[in-house]
């Protein structure tokens, strides 16, 4: 057995560090389990994401939080380093490294599947480097034009989002006429950029990025015609958890629900999602989450 020492220039933990087995094999994209919704954990390592900033913004504090995830089941573990909410600053590719490649390197360790979320294709080399297995990038039409020569010679899952223009100034964009459409359409040409760098179809996982240059009712069309994006032949992933159309959902008193208060309304989404086929849910609580896409398999037969 050997345990984890914090990283350097972190500071010492309040508590110590669950211990991480040594010798323990890192799971594989193709290790994925098969026959139900996989789950996606959401880690945010970040002082100021939407959610959860600040609870996961130290090594030690991060490192804890994906352990807890992985032992409750994550198939997948996203880790991110720079908030996308819209009166976030952003960050250099420097500091995104240096908060998230000690986590990684961790819970690659611990034997998790890590998926990285980052727009730059510098810090998903690096990220690679360490171990991740995925790519998760929402810059949609504001790609890192870097990125699709680094997916198509690393061969990594890369997962697509779609989204209009920056991702920290969402609302002037959600300007569609046929929001399905068009989310399908954009993406598409997105697609074609990383076929013509040479990735392969099966490399790509599309995500319709509920919230991102979206409003309520777009993000409600787009749950409803999942089917749609099922059909182009790629895997689908669905990000609901939590977002403010929940929020806006569960409003009482004029009041929109925050974001700690969603996650039933999250669960939701995942059944409904796992019900219409989609390969993942990314989830900010993975217990919960993790039983009801298992029950969802089951009663599916």
């Amino acid at each position: 057995m050997d345990s984890l020492a914090a990283a350097p220039g972190t500071g010492p933990a309040t508590n110590p560090l669950p211990v991480i087995r040594a010798g323990v094999k890192p799971r594989r994209f193709e290790d994925l389990p098969t026959g139900r919704t996989l789950v996606m954990g959401i880690l945010n390592v970040t002082p100021d994401s939407f959610s959860d900033g600040g609870e996961h913004a130290t090594t030690d504090a991060a490192i804890r939080a994906g352990l807890k995830m992985h032992y409750d089941g994550a198939d997948i573990i996203d880790v991110g380093g720079e908030s996308t909410r819209p009166d976030s600053e952003r960050i250099s590719e420097e500091e995104e490294q240096r908060r998230i490649l000690p986590v990684v390197q961790a819970l690659v360790k611990a034997g998790a599947l890590i998926s990285v979320d980052t727009m730059n294709a510098s810090t998903a080399e690096k990220a690679i480097e360490a171990g991740a297995g995925i790519i998760n990038d929402v810059s949609g039409v504001q790609l890192d034009p870097r990125m699709p020569e680094l997916i198509a010679r690393t061969k990594v899952p890369y997962i697509l989002m779609h989204s209009r223009g920056s991702v920290r100034s969402q609302d002037p964009r959600a300007d569609y006429g046929d929001v399905v459409e068009e989310v399908i359409s954009e993406l598409t040409t997105l697609r074609d950029r990383f076929y013509e760098a040479g990735v392969a179809p099966e490399q790509i996982i599309l995500d319709p990025g509920l919230g991102f240059a979206k409003n309520a009712e777009h993000d409600w069309s787009l749950l409803r015609n999942i089917d749609r994006l099922t059909v182009l032949g790629h895997r689908v992933l669905i990000g609901a958890s939590r977002k403010r159309f929940l929020g806006s959902l569960l409003t009482t008193a004029g009041k929109a629900a925050p974001p700690a208060e969603r996650d039933n309304a999250t669960l939701a989404t995942s059944v409904l999602a796992a019900s219409q086929g989609v390969w993942g849910v990314r989830v900010h609580d993975v217990a919960a989450n993790a039983d009801a896409v298992k029950v969802t398999a089951a009663w599916q037969g």
